[in-house]
């Protein structure tokens, strides 16, 4: 996996990878936001809603913690081992809104991670066991949790958009 020296080079991933991300949304027509393709796990609209349930879920925890509540990873009522209810959550609750709206969420969104990034000393997003939500058995740092919800997703997730679009003719 990726290593990051400081907090600026993870927030350049973070920008970088978002905006290549963004992108592929701008061909692709609203009235197809919902088709799956053969070989594509997720129609646009359900690859966004992943990104925006993911984002706002690292963003909870944060906020949670900082409020002195017990933070349940990854939602209450959900497991790591059985995470396909969790999706179709993220999907109802962003799938009924258009592709604009989806991506003008997810901006916001990955702004306000990178400015939580920002305030964030080197210990806290580089030395485990920082955050009590980011604490489990295999003791991640901060920033890896950041990475996995943000910045490799981002990555991963346009290749299976230009395979999307290849299949729908879009690209």
């Amino acid at each position: 996996m990726i290593q990051y020296k400081d907090k600026t080079e993870l927030i350049e991933a973070i920008k970088e990878n978002y905006l290549l991300y963004d992108k592929e949304f701008n061909d692709i027509p609203e009235n197809e936001k919902d088709l799956l393709k053969p070989g594509v796990d997720k129609s646009p609209s359900q690859n966004i809603s992943y990104q925006l349930g993911w984002t706002r879920l690292l963003l909870q925890w944060e906020s949670d913690e900082k409020k002195g509540i017990t933070v349940q990873t990854p939602a209450p009522g959900y497991k790591w081992n059985n995470l396909g209810g969790l999706y179709e959550t993220f999907y109802k609750e962003y799938g009924a809104l258009s592709l604009h709206q989806q991506r003008e969420i997810l901006k916001n969104q990955v702004n306000e991670i990178v400015e939580w990034v920002e305030t964030l000393d080197y210990e806290t997003l580089f030395v485990p066991e920082q955050r009590k939500w980011a604490t489990t058995p295999a003791k991640w740092p901060v920033w890896k949790w950041i990475h996995i919800n943000a910045v490799a997703p981002f990555k991963n997730f346009r290749t299976q958009l230009r395979k999307w679009k290849k299949e729908t003719g879009t690209e």
